[in-house]
């Protein structure tokens, strides 16, 4: 885990995916965030990002997995998805996360409220699980992503 002070990268106010009023910030860095909803793992390959095909929609993303309502910050949700893709446990280091914050909820919003955390932390190994390489630059098919501007301060270096 990262301990520096986290940093708000990039604002959504009113984000159309979120009940009305919502915001999503970008947030890099600092103590992992709770309560956390998802976790994603980014693994590179200089400007190259693997990818798996996400559930429904069958879009490119970060492997994913859902948080146990007993794994507030996602820690044991990550260990165990770092243990599937990449066929073992490996060093993680928390990159940051999108933080939603949706003081009413409506009916069709799953996640916790008022605040509800999807992390990325990040490793230096290789997949073991089918998926694609693909871009990770500025026109990359990732750029839609929530979590997208991570990636670009990640690359940057500090």
């Amino acid at each position: 885990m990262q301990d520096d002070a986290p940093q708000v990268i990039a604002s959504t106010v009113d984000a159309p995916w979120l009940p009305p009023g919502g915001v999503a910030d970008v947030v890099l860095g600092g103590p992992v965030l709770g309560p956390t909803g998802l976790v994603r793992l980014l693994l590179t390959d200089g400007h190259r990002v693997f990818c798996t095909r996400r559930d429904g929609s069958g879009k490119l993303d970060l492997p994913t997995a859902r948080v146990g309502p007993d794994d507030h910050d996602g820690v044991l949700a990550i260990a165990a998805l770092t243990r599937h893709v990449v066929g073992g446990p490996v060093p993680l280091r928390y990159v940051g996360a999108v933080r939603n914050t949706v003081r009413v909820p409506t009916p069709e919003y799953e996640w916790p409220t008022p605040v509800a955390a999807f992390a990325v932390w990040t490793a230096v190994a290789r997949p073991v699980v089918p998926g694609e390489w693909v871009d990770g630059g500025t026109g990359s098919v990732l750029a839609e992503r929530h979590w997208f501007p991570l990636l670009g301060r990640l690359s940057a270096g500090p």
